[in-house]
């Protein structure tokens, strides 16, 4: 059997860090060999996550961030670190070649000026036309190529493979388009500030970061490469109830009228057909997150309304998993020469 690849991961303590460390732990080919946070320095990975113990993993102390030593002891390496301070550890290890999934925003913008409008400023924008958007569906052949990936944002996610097949087929104007997305109280991050205490999410909804969202550019970005012109979206958050899960409902304009809910359908089955996680359910059925619930799923389905002449477009993933850690092992996968799916076939967790 060849040598287990090593695997780093940057940023324990959060929702992202521990989910990688849940599916690092069953992953065949790919052990957590290092795993950094400055605040739980010491401690052993089973003891700060009790449900990894007797687990592949448990066994490592987490440590301080040290480039060097973590790029000598490590084949690939996952930052789950804010914005603004991953671009400084992506660039210290590809310098020293080792190859990085990046899971925050620094390098998914190929526009340095619009990332930063919307976020900070860039101080390592020599490594943005290295970086490869890491959207298996539509990237996988140059994150194969590459030392670094930028792992895509979870609502980006849900929103670029919905609306992919409405653009590839033409059955949709670039205009128009509204986002209406509700996220689990998980990507709202594990910091324990008021806004994401359980009496403040619990039996409410609520709307936030409408018109200013900061996935709002790197969703218009893939959708313009699609569309092939620029595209200006509404997209409008929402946070629910629930731990895990994204469900988008996306509003398009049709660039026919006469277009039946047959011939989407049929289209969308046919883009999807080799894909390993997009699922496009029947007619007459609508996603549900409990449905794509811990795995790298994401669902689709489809009304067209001839009243409105509106193709809506429904689709759910897992924030954490499709959204976030997940799909940052399916790069490290395609980096370190893996087939894309391995460790990531998973079942729904249900209920």
């Amino acid at each position: 059997m060849p040598d287990m690849i090593r695997a780093g991961l940057v940023g324990i303590t959060g929702y992202t860090g521990m989910e990688l460390a849940r599916l690092l732990a069953n992953h065949p080919c790919m052990r957590l060999n290092m795993a950094c946070s400055r605040a739980e320095a010491g401690r052993r990975l089973g003891e700060f996550y009790p449900f990894l113990e007797h687990q592949s993993g448990a066994e490592v102390v987490i440590s301080e961030y040290e480039p060097r030593r973590m790029a000598r002891e490590c084949n690939v390496v996952f930052l789950a670190v804010p914005h603004g301070k991953a671009m400084e550890m992506a660039a210290d290890l590809v310098n020293e070649g080792t190859k990085v999934v990046d899971l925050s925003a620094d390098f998914r913008l190929r526009d340095v000026n619009i990332y930063e409008q919307w976020y900070v400023p860039h101080t390592r924008r020599e490594f943005l036309p290295q970086a490869v958007y890491g959207l298996p569906e539509l990237y996988a052949a140059e994150a194969a190529r590459t030392y670094l990936v930028a792992n895509p944002g979870c609502y980006p996610t849900s929103a670029i493979l919905g609306l992919y097949a409405a653009f590839k087929n033409h059955f949709i104007e670039a205009e128009d388009i509204v986002i209406d997305a509700k996220s689990g109280t998980t990507g709202a991050g594990r910091k324990g500030v008021v806004p994401s205490l359980f009496c403040e999410v619990a039996d409410t909804f609520r709307a936030y970061g409408l018109g200013k969202h900061r996935h709002t550019p790197e969703i218009e970005q893939e959708i313009s490469l699609l569309a092939g012109k620029p595209v200006t979206v509404s997209f409008n958050p929402h946070l629910v109830p629930m731990n895990r899960g994204i469900l988008s409902t996306i509003y398009t304009k049709l660039a026919n009228p006469q277009t039946t809910l047959d011939d989407v359908h049929a289209a969308y089955v046919r883009t999807w057909a080799g894909s390993r996680w997009v699922r496009v359910l029947p007619k007459g059925s609508l996603p549900e997150t409990r449905n794509v619930r811990g795995t790298m799923f994401c669902d689709i389905g489809l009304v067209v309304d001839p009243r409105t002449s509106r193709l809506i477009i429904v689709s759910a993933i897992d924030n954490l998993c499709r959204g976030a850690s997940g799909q940052a092992i399916a790069n490290a996968n395609l980096m370190c020469g893996l087939p894309v799916e391995t460790g990531l076939q998973l079942a729904p967790l249900m209920p």
